[in-house]
């Protein structure tokens, strides 16, 4: 169990670092060189959206068929057991999010650089006519 949210915390912080990449000053050239990697993999790695989907499916099924520990006859250490998996729970939704926003970021920004690009050599082509 706790691979695949190993995993997708890897994936949330690739992405994190994608994102810094793509959102930091560089020359053309070399923004040119990272839009264009990004969006090649972009594709590729859309893969993380059902795959955080399908954990957040996990995470909500487990919620409602967990045992409830409010009465008084649970022990102390049941108590915190169950705060416990609350807590992964709440962090394990926060991985899946972002996951998802951060993809939809990185999405968004090679857009845009590529939109930029367009109206730019368009501009140019008006100009030399």
């Amino acid at each position: 169990m706790a691979l695949q949210w190993m995993i997708l915390a890897c994936v949330v912080a690739a992405e994190a670092a994608v994102a810094v990449m793509l959102t930091l000053p560089a020359p053309r050239a070399v923004r040119k060189q990272i839009v264009g990697l990004t969006s090649m993999l972009l594709q590729p790695f859309a893969g993380i959206l059902p795959f955080a989907a399908f954990q957040l499916l996990d995470i909500y099924w487990k919620n409602e068929h967990r045992l409830m520990c409010t009465s008084e006859i649970c022990t102390a250490d049941e108590r915190i057991r169950f705060e416990k998996s609350i807590f992964k729970a709440q962090r394990n939704v926060i991985l899946c999010v972002s996951a998802c926003l951060l993809y939809w970021c990185i999405f968004r920004i090679c857009k845009y650089n590529k939109d930029i690009k367009a109206l730019e050599e368009t501009e140019k082509r008006l100009k030399e006519e």
